[in-house]
């Protein structure tokens, strides 16, 4: 991927055929902010889709793709040139399976497979699933052969499962496609950019005529730039209009966003140019980095930027100086109404973190430790502060420096008081998670944390917050692996990490079918460590927990599995929550028998249900309660029967073929 593959859209509902490139959403902690910003996400939760929909305008050949993908078991391979918006026309194809492209139908995945890293969980596609498995970020021809022979037995599974998946293949790499590949791919073409442009300002409810957008610079930006650029150029118009310092008509909105999208990298370049002391350059750069946070705050992390790269403080006192007003002129930086810092030129604060980032690598390190702490300030706002995050992280990342952006969730995290979960951290990994080219990495990355040594609080709390407002929507198999890593600690930050694990498993079907095998696994693969996880299965298999209806093979595994060793005081509590469910509710009276039948008849395990029952029922022997009871130890009963006479037959000796007949 090149540096000009990687984009920022700015459409806060959902980008409208977006290339290839950074896409970022937030959830939870500061989640609104994300709305405000303008920052978006090909996510395949239903809502994001349900936006990009109402701005998508098909490419050409996208009607082929969508013919052939309809049939149960089909695998489509799309091929198509960068910021051709090949990205969101795989999403949209899956998503038009659903009922009218808006209702998914109930228990259908809509997932995306990871492009690289080996799988977690087993691949197990179920009818109707829907996936995505985008290949466009590799450049590697061995990490290309890899992924080809990988999605070969992916193919196999979907198509004999009835599922359907659309791949994106990567660009350039023609060379290396696999023959067996030709009868599956489809070529994609452009769309017409006037035509995505004008849906997207519609959406906007931006009042415009065609007449409009005719002059002949507009027509070649529509013509050559990649779908990211056109998305990014709407999103200026309404920008413009909505700030209300540009004029009061679209043609002057329309103006200074194509100045925003064509002209701006040079006019930062020629701007620092001119500027050649450091504290001019901080300035800058610190107005950049925190666009719109009140002027002393923004004079205070100005200060802060100058410590940490070691500038000299001038001898003079500052009343012998500039100003600050003044040096804020002239650099063209205003002060709102509120007192609030921006810079008198359309998008100019985006065009000047880029230079600087792109233009002075030897400073990261210190602009990583600056944030670190100017993140902080006691005059910033919630907002603000998830605000410097984005303008950080956004920068990091295209420069290819996600561990930047990592280090400061960690270093924030570790920082937290009492049970706060900070919300730098939340948005920062939110934002790597996000990442079209880098979310894998940051997976990756919390999927080491979560098995490595002692973590703090703090730790464990954002990253069970990300694992419920990102992952869970984007990968839940995922989700739920790192939960169950962060619920098997000790502590309280643990055990919210286990309420969160078990929530999320118990408002989905497959997920906590997946999640009794992996702790009955657990249980069994390590002996000496194996309460955390059995703690976990008894929890998880109480009544409340359960899906509607029970899944009851799986239960009776999972009952087998805790049946079948101590602790014992572990049982009460599951077995008086089916006992309680079974009197409230008559169709649940099957797990009765299950659960007798998961201790395979072994006497002591026997004898242990039947005095559950007693202290349930009570003394008084309520009737409800003791219907209940007396069905369940005929149950009882009539496993010991059965287990004495199979004993006896035993001690028996061996009988002849005509005996056992």
């Amino acid at each position: 991927m090149t540096e000009q593959d990687r984009v920022t859209v700015n459409d806060p509902r959902g980008p409208v055929n977006n290339g290839v490139g950074p896409q970022y959403v937030f959830y939870g902690v500061g989640a609104d902010w994300m709305i405000r910003k303008g920052v978006e996400s090909l996510r395949i939760a239903r809502e994001d889709r349900v936006r990009l929909a109402d701005r998508f305008v098909p490419p050409v050949g996208y009607r082929v793709a969508a013919d052939r993908l309809e049939k149960p078991g089909s695998v489509i391979l799309l091929e198509a040139p960068p910021g051709s918006g090949r990205r969101a026309a795989a999403i949209m194809l899956l998503h038009g399976l659903g009922e009218d492209g808006i209702a998914d139908e109930e228990g259908v995945r809509f997932e995306e497979l990871p492009a690289t890293a080996k799988d977690e969980n087993p691949f197990a596609p179920g009818e109707g699933d829907r996936f995505l498995l985008d290949l466009s970020g590799i450049a590697d021809e061995e990490a290309y052969a890899k992924a080809q022979r990988r999605l070969a037995v992916r193919r196999s599974q979907v198509q004999e499962a009835g599922a359907h998946m659309v791949v994106v293949l990567p660009s350039g790499m023609e060379h290396a496609h696999a023959p067996d590949l030709e009868p599956y791919t489809v070529t994609l073409g452009r769309p017409r950019g006037v035509a995505v442009v004008t849906r997207y300002l519609r959406m906007d409810r931006m009042a415009f005529h065609p007449a409009d957008l005719g002059s002949a610079d507009f027509q070649r930006l529509c013509d050559h730039s990649p779908m990211r650029e056109l998305a990014r150029l709407a999103g200026l118009v309404r920008t413009a209009r909505d700030s209300g310092r540009f004029g009061a008509g679209f043609a002057g909105w329309l103006d200074q966003a194509m100045h925003a999208v064509t002209d701006r990298a040079g006019e930062v370049g020629r701007q620092v140019a001119t500027v050649r002391t450091a504290p001019e350059r901080a300035l800058l750069l610190a107005t950049a980095v925190f666009e719109k946070a009140r002027a002393d705050t923004v004079y205070e992390a100005w200060h802060g930027l100058m410590r940490t790269v070691k500038h000299e403080e001038e001898a003079t006192t500052e009343l012998a100086r500039t100003d600050f007003g003044e040096r804020l002129a002239a650099l063209g930086i205003e002060r709102d109404p509120d007192g609030r810092l921006r810079f008198e030129r359309l998008a100019y604060a985006d065009a000047v973190r880029t230079y600087f980032w792109a233009n002075f690598p030897g400073m990261r390190d210190d602009l990583r430790d600056w944030i670190g702490h100017a993140a902080g300030l006691r005059g910033l706002t919630t907002d603000d502060r998830v605000n410097v995050v984005f303008h950080f992280g956004e920068r990091s990342l295209a420069v290819g420096r996600p561990d930047h952006l990592f280090d400061l969730v960690v270093r924030w995290a570790d920082s937290a008081t009492g049970a706060s979960c900070d919300p730098r951290a939340v948005a920062a990994l939110e934002l790597g998670l996000s990442h079209e080219r880098f979310g894998g990495w940051f997976r990756r990355r919390m999927y080491e944390c979560v098995r490595s040594g002692p973590l703090s609080d703090g730790l464990v709390r954002v990253l069970t917050a990300a694992c419920l407002q990102s992952l869970e929507a984007t990968h839940p198999d995922q989700a739920m692996v790192r939960l169950h890593y962060l619920a098997a600690r000790k502590g309280e930050a643990a055990r919210e990490a286990q309420e969160a694990l078990l929530d999320l498993a118990g408002r989905d079907r497959r997920l906590y079918r997946l999640l009794i095998d992996r702790l009955r696994d657990r249980t069994r693969r390590e002996p000496r460590g194996a309460e955390p996880h059995l703690r976990l299965l008894t929890e998880l298999l109480r009544s409340y927990r359960a899906p509607d209806p029970p899944p009851w093979p799986d239960l009776f595994l999972g009952w087998e599995t805790v049946f079948s060793q101590p602790p014992m005081e572990l049982w009460d509590p599951l077995v008086s929550s089916w006992l309680n469910a079974v009197a409230g509710d008559g169709t649940r009276e099957m797990a009765l028998g299950v659960m007798v039948g998961a201790t395979h008849g072994r006497t002591a395990a026997l004898h242990r249900l039947y005095a559950i029952a007693c202290d349930w029922a009570g003394p008084a022997r309520h009737p409800s309660r003791a219907a209940v009871a007396a069905l369940f130890w005929q149950h009882i009963d009539h496993a010991q029967y059965a287990r004495t006479e199979s004993t006896e037959r035993a001690g028996a000796g061996p009988r002849t073929t005509e005996e056992a007949r």
